[in-house]
């Protein structure tokens, strides 16, 4: 199995940020494939700062954020030449603004990696040939890999696109072609895929290698690949319960800095990425709730996971069990963390967790989980036990690590 050191390398991000900002944002009530049109003089953030978006996913602890570039409506975040439909047709900087450039100055500012999200599909698309669809298709990826140097994601929706007939081959040619480094979400050749909801919820069973590609929420159509690929998890939520776009009506559904640490929690602590989407409103600015509430939910996690009192690299390994002792009941165990070598791809499908009450107590079973991978994170609830022993009862062979084992 071919694994790319940029696929282990974007486990370690673990945590990024979704900015969905467009036409849309100034349409206030509009749905995905709505087909209601929104002329594009409405489109006018007089005070866009992407430096306090990106500031923001520094503050909160992100590693990666992602801009939408064009969306399912077509319109451009960048003075496409293959459109009219884009901000050069705005009052916004009479018309010689651009999004995307200052979206990637941010981000290379604050350290910050850089992805960008594009809708293959689009509304008005039937009103082009398939072949002169596929032109305006790689012209438009072509100017956003040539025009704003290295780009390290490029995330594909699937949505809308099923029954188009793309040049997949052409397409892909191109992009490894212009970003031979660049990761590719979702479609086609993809380094990395969808978990299949947009809640942020990963399964115990979900590993990190699959042969089939969950496209959208919308179908059930999925891409098969020829042979199980190593192919890491997304978990993309709002934090916001309603909108991918800004919204007046919806901030009282913010959600909790609690409830985010319980999703990253099944998301990340399940070997999956987690992405969470922060919705910029109309002045080009995140909310301030929206950003404090970020910040709040990343200081949760390093305040819970970030400094371990007991961490383990290697553990010593007896017959699939990997134990700590010793512990003298001294210290209160809130969250276990395991991480597996996936150098050679995930191998564990199931785990036990036993803990020793007292040294001299025999062991209870506190826990049974599925996949470990990147990293599993297991609340332990503040007790405070002699041992805790980790048994590995099923994996694809022998040849499974635990590389490290921390408690929090």
């Amino acid at each position: 199995m071919i694994i790319k050191q940029k696929q282990l390398e974007f486990l370690d991000w673990e945590l990024g940020v979704f900015f969905h900002f467009g036409i849309r944002t100034f349409y206030e009530g509009h749905v995905e494939w709505d087909m209601k049109p929104m002329p594009a003089e409405r489109f006018n953030p007089y005070k866009l700062d992407t430096d306090q978006w990106i500031k923001t996913v520094k503050d909160g602890g992100g590693k990666y954020a992602i801009l939408v570039t064009k969306h399912h409506d077509g319109f451009a975040n960048w003075p496409s030449k293959y459109t009219e439909y884009s901000v050069k047709n705005t009052p916004w900087k009479n018309g010689e603004g651009d999004v995307v450039r200052e979206f990637v100055d941010s981000c290379r500012k604050y350290g910050i990696k850089t992805g960008l999200y594009y809708s293959p599909a689009e509304f008005g698309s039937i009103d082009r040939t398939t072949e002169e669809y596929n032109d305006y298709f790689i012209n438009q990826i072509s100017e956003l890999l040539t025009g704003y140097g290295k780009i390290d994601y490029l995330w594909f929706d699937g949505c809308g696109s099923q029954g188009h007939e793309f040049d997949k081959v052409r397409i892909i040619k191109t992009i490894r072609s212009l970003q031979p480094d660049i990761l590719i979400f979702g479609m086609w050749d993809p380094d990395t895929r969808w978990v299949g909801n947009e809640e942020g919820f990963a399964s115990i069973n979900d590993s990190l290698t699959s042969r089939r590609v969950k496209l959208s929420i919308d179908t059930d159509i999925e891409e098969a690949l020829p042979e199980d690929v190593f192919l890491p998890c997304e978990c993309d939520l709002r934090i916001r319960k309603r909108n991918w776009f800004y919204s007046d009506f919806d901030e009282q559904t913010l959600k909790s800095a609690e409830e985010l640490f319980g999703i990253y929690l099944v998301s990340v602590g399940r070997s999956a990425n987690m992405l969470l989407n922060i919705t910029p409103n109309r002045e080009g600015l995140l909310p301030t709730a929206d950003a404090k509430r970020f910040v709040e939910f990343g200081n949760l996690v390093r305040e819970r996971l970030a400094e371990p009192f007991l961490s383990v690299a290697n553990p010593k390994n007896k017959e699939g069990a990997y134990c700590i002792s010793d512990l003298d009941n001294q210290s209160n165990i809130n969250y276990l963390i395991i991480e597996e070598d996936i150098s050679d791809g995930d191998k564990i499908r199931e785990f036990e967790i036993y803990l020793y009450p007292r040294s001299y107590s025999p062991k209870k079973l506190f826990y049974r989980g599925g996949i470990i991978g990147h990293k599993a994170i297991i609340p332990i609830y503040g007790l405070a036990p002699w041992g805790v022993e980790i048994k590995v009862v099923d994996s694809v062979d022998s040849s499974f690590s635990i590389k490290r084992i921390s408690l929090c």
